[in-house]
């Protein structure tokens, strides 16, 4: 009995919840700085409601279409190879994308945690971060289901202390300061969109999770729901414990500036939860990627791992470094795009068109925002 709701029902929400839980969610608290509370809780209300519409439609979906294919896949069988192709090359540089991210602000918080013991440079602990990770990408999903599960379990815990140990710095007031006295531009109106629906967005674990629940695949609605809300619930958690510490003093990766409240001891435990939620993401991330390349490509698993492992690395010795302009740029471009095409897809399985076109519109308006800003 016990056996069966792990598997049925914890291994598959924590492989969803811990795919989606990256460290998109760690640049929230510094936007909430320069945006304010009520906006930023406007952002979170709506775009969760809107993920979560957009997971149910793409579960929808993944019932409908043969197994063992990935999101090119779906879009090629339902919309044809032009779509597929498109959507293909679209999706490498995302998940490209999305790896640097995770390598970047992996690697910061292994050497924050590791070099005042050990001592070396950000790029020797990128390197171990990478050799680890690369190692890992060679499990099928059961193993990686269980790595999420206890990963997660984890982050709850650690996340628990944290919480309590930052209860005497928390000052309220913070919570109530107008970004930028008094004045609230544009870029920054718009700012919560694109970080947010990066670290909510899951439906690339959707047809994994469609997998590990064979023969019960009348529960995976359930699942998404509740894989969604999980991470909601956490992010806007970590978001009230950061800024009613740092305030105006917020920094853009969260956790860097919590050093100078809680004092090393506290701030190695939060740079340990970074160091577990980039890893555990990127495991899952490039898992999605390597079989995207097996899938949908047909290329054979050891090409499929070097170019899921090693692309990043190079990207990031070439000097793409960024973070908050990056996940911004993904989660408002290139996730909008994939959007689209679940809604496209949607269309021609019969969908209803009073959700399809709304979603659209916002996702398009979207696009527009985050390339605008992007590039001036």
């Amino acid at each position: 009995m016990l056996k069966d709701i792990f598997k049925n029902y914890i291994y598959p929400i924590a492989v969803m919840s811990g795919s989606i839980i990256g460290v998109g969610f760690l640049s929230l608290p510094y936007i909430t700085s320069k945006v304010g509370i009520f906006i930023m809780l406007f952002y979170f209300v709506f775009l969760t409601a809107l993920v979560i519409c957009l997971h149910l439609i793409f579960t929808d979906i993944t019932l409908k279409t043969p197994d063992f294919k990935r999101f090119p896949g779906f879009v090629g069988f339902h919309l044809g190879a032009w779509a597929e192709r498109v959507t293909l090359v679209l999706m490498i540089f995302g998940a490209f994308g999305i790896l640097l991210v995770y390598l970047i602000v992996g690697g910061q918080f292994l050497t924050s945690l590791l070099s005042p013991f050990l001592g070396g440079s950000l790029l020797d602990y990128i390197i171990l971060f990478f050799a680890v990770l690369s190692f890992i990408l060679y499990f099928g999903i059961k193993t990686i289901s269980k790595i999420e599960f206890w990963a997660l379990s984890l982050f709850a815990i650690l996340f628990a202390i944290i919480f309590i140990k930052g209860a005497s710095h928390i000052n309220f007031n913070n919570f109530f300061l107008f970004p930028e006295g008094g004045k609230l531009t544009a870029a920054y109106f718009f700012m919560p969109y694109g970080a947010i629906l990066f670290s909510l967005w899951g439906t690339g674990l959707i047809p994994e999770v469609e997998e590990m629940m064979r023969g019960k695949k009348k529960l995976l609605k359930k699942v998404i729901v509740i894989s969604t809300l999980i991470p909601a619930i956490i992010y806007l958690l970590f978001v009230f414990l950061v800024v009613s510490i740092t305030g105006p003093s917020t920094t853009e990766s969260a956790l860097v500036g919590l050093e100078s409240f809680f004092g090393r001891g506290v701030f190695s435990l939060a740079l340990f939860i970074g160091v577990i939620t980039t890893f555990t993401a990127f495991v899952t991330q490039g898992l999605l990627l390597k079989k995207m390349f097996m899938y949908d490509m047909n290329i054979k698993e050891f090409p499929a791992w070097v170019f899921t492992c090693f692309v990043p690395l190079i990207l990031f010795l070439l000097g793409f470094n960024s973070f908050l302009s990056l996940i911004s740029f993904i989660g408002g471009v290139f996730l909008g795009i994939n959007g689209i095409f679940i809604l496209l897809i949607y269309n021609k399985i019969g969908g209803k068109k009073i959700l399809m076109y709304p979603l659209a519109l916002i996702f398009i308006l979207g696009m527009i925002y985050e390339m605008y800003y992007f590039i001036i």
